[in-house]
């Protein structure tokens, strides 16, 4: 489990609606906050449909998201999405 006290930490970012972020498979599926991002001022943890156009944004902070080299096709991309229940 992440370390929630994450506050005084330097190599973490902040979810922002101002940024662009660009991701790969190896990150399905896909969450926000990601790991790597600050949690002490953070939404609760939500899961984005990126598979389905390549693209989404979080409805708490509004980072907005990117897979790269996405293909509707993919069969990869579908099963990687899928999370443990």
């Amino acid at each position: 489990m992440p370390d929630p006290q994450t506050h005084d930490r330097r190599d973490l970012v902040e979810p922002s609606a101002e940024t662009r972020y660009e991701i790969g498979k190896q990150d399905l599926p896909l969450s926000c906050p990601m790991p790597g991002m600050y949690l002490w001022s953070s939404h609760p943890k939500v899961y984005l449909p990126i598979h389905q156009t390549g693209e989404a944004t979080c409805p708490y902070c509004g980072a907005h998201f990117l897979l790269r080299g996405f293909d509707p096709a993919d069969d990869e991309i579908q099963r990687l999405n899928r999370r443990e229940v």
